[in-house]
C-alpha cells in the first residue's frame, strides 16, 4: 500500500541534505513525495542579486525533486532568516493548508534544536500544524538532521535519533540531487561538503550496520497494527 509523504524544510538544499536517500527511496517503493519550502534562501547574504539568486534556487530545488522522483516543491518564498520577524500563526497556516490538501501519512521537518533559527521555527510550526487532533491524517512526525546546523546546535539536548533508514543504494541518487544545488556547497573539510554529507551517511550507516543511513528522531507514530 503507497503512502503520502510530506517534507517540510526551511529552505532550498534542506531536504536534499537531510533525507534525499529516504525520498529516492520512498519514491521507489511507490510512495508519492510532497515537499514545502518556507524560505526563498537567498536575501540574507550581502553582495548577490536577490531576484536572480532566488530564481536559481527554485530552480535547482525543481531539478533536485525531479532527480529524486519527487513532486515538484512547493515554495512559500518567506524572507530567509528571518522567520523570527513573523508571527508564527503566518507559518503554521499555509503548512496546515498544505497538509489539508495532500492529507500526507508521514510528514519529515527539522531538529527544533538546530542552530539555523529559521530551521526551529519550521520545526515548531510543523509540531502545531501536526498536532493530533480528530481527522488528522499525519500518523508519523520524524525529525531530520541538517549538517552545519544540526551538530552546531545550541542546548544541553542534541540530535539523538531513533530511527535509521538504509539508503545505501539511493546514497548515489542523493549526491546527484545535491549537485543541484552546487552554489550551496562548500569544500572539504566544511561540514556542508559532498565528502562530509557522505561521510555523515557512512556514520549513520555503520551505527546501525548498513552501509550508509539517514537518521531521524521520532516526534510522533501511530499505529493502527503492530508490524
Amino acid at each position: 500500500m503507497s503512502n503520502t509523504i510530506l517534507v517540510v524544510a526551511s529552505h532550498p538544499d534542506d531536504e536534499v541534505l537531510g533525507l534525499g536517500g529516504t525520498i529516492a527511496r520512498h519514491v521507489a517503493a511507490g510512495d508519492t513525495v510532497h515537499s514545502l519550502i518556507i524560505a526563498e534562501g537567498a536575501t540574507s547574504r550581502p553582495g548577490i542579486d536577490d531576484a536572480m539568486e532566488t530564481q536559481a534556487l527554485r530552480a535547482a530545488a525543481a531539478a533536485a525533486a525531479d532527480v529524486l522522483g519527487a513532486h515538484p516543491p512547493r515554495l512559500l518564498g518567506l524572507p530567509d532568516n528571518r522567520l523570527d520577524t513573523l508571527a508564527l500563526l503566518d507559518i503554521v497556516q499555509p503548512i496546515e493548508a498544505v497538509i489539508a490538501e495532500v492529507k500526507p501519512q508521514t510528514v519529515y521537518t527539522h531538529f527544533l534544536g538546530d542552530l539555523n533559527r529559521d530551521h526551529g521555527i519550521t520545526a515548531e510550526a510543523v509540531e502545531i500544524a501536526c498536532r493530533p487532533l480528530p481527522g488528522q491524517t499525519v500518523s508519523a512526525l520524524y525529525a531530520f538532521e541538517t549538517v552545519s546546523s544540526t551538530e552546531w546546535g545550541l542546548g544541553t539536548t542534541g540530535f539523538r535519533p531513533q530511527l535509521f533508514i538504509d539508503v545505501a543504494n539511493e546514497l548515489e541518487l542523493k549526491m546527484r540531487a545535491l549537485r543541484c544545488y552546487d552554489s550551496e556547497m562548500r569544500s572539504f573539510p566544511h561540514a556542508r561538503s559532498y565528502e562530509a554529507v557522505e561521510a555523515l551517511a557512512r556514520l549513520r550507516g555503520a551505527q546501525s550496520g548498513v552501509y550508509a543511513a539517514e537518521a531521524f528522531m521520532v516526534r510522533r507514530e501511530l499505529r493502527s497494527s503492530f508490524l
